[in-house]
């Protein structure tokens, strides 16, 4: 197992929190929940040891050059592709702006 951290600029905080997806389905689940105004927060639990580069390139491609909400993401993951994360990621962001 292996938590990573990471942080981007971010805009106001988000609204409301929610939950998306299910660690025991040998996926992943993302919480989001509101954070600190100019954060945007991720920690990561892993069970996949030196994925750290993978994980930041994604957050890179998707979190930078884009004002988001100040939030705090928590991922727990079990191996899911990148494809999966973006996706479990855009589903939270579209629950938070429905709130």
């Amino acid at each position: 197992m292996e938590t990573l951290t990471f942080n981007f600029p971010a805009a106001e905080p988000g609204r409301g929190r929610t939950l998306v997806g299910c660690v025991s389905s040998g996926d992943l689940e993302v919480l989001i929940e509101p954070g600190t105004a100019g954060s945007l927060q991720i920690q990561v639990v892993t069970s996949v040891n030196g994925s750290a580069a993978r994980w930041a390139q994604l957050f890179q491609r998707l979190f930078e050059g884009r004002a988001w909400p100040a939030v705090n993401i928590d991922i727990h993951d079990f191996g899911a592709t990148p494809g999966v994360v973006r996706l479990r990621l855009e589903q939270g962001f579209e629950e938070i702006a429905h709130d």
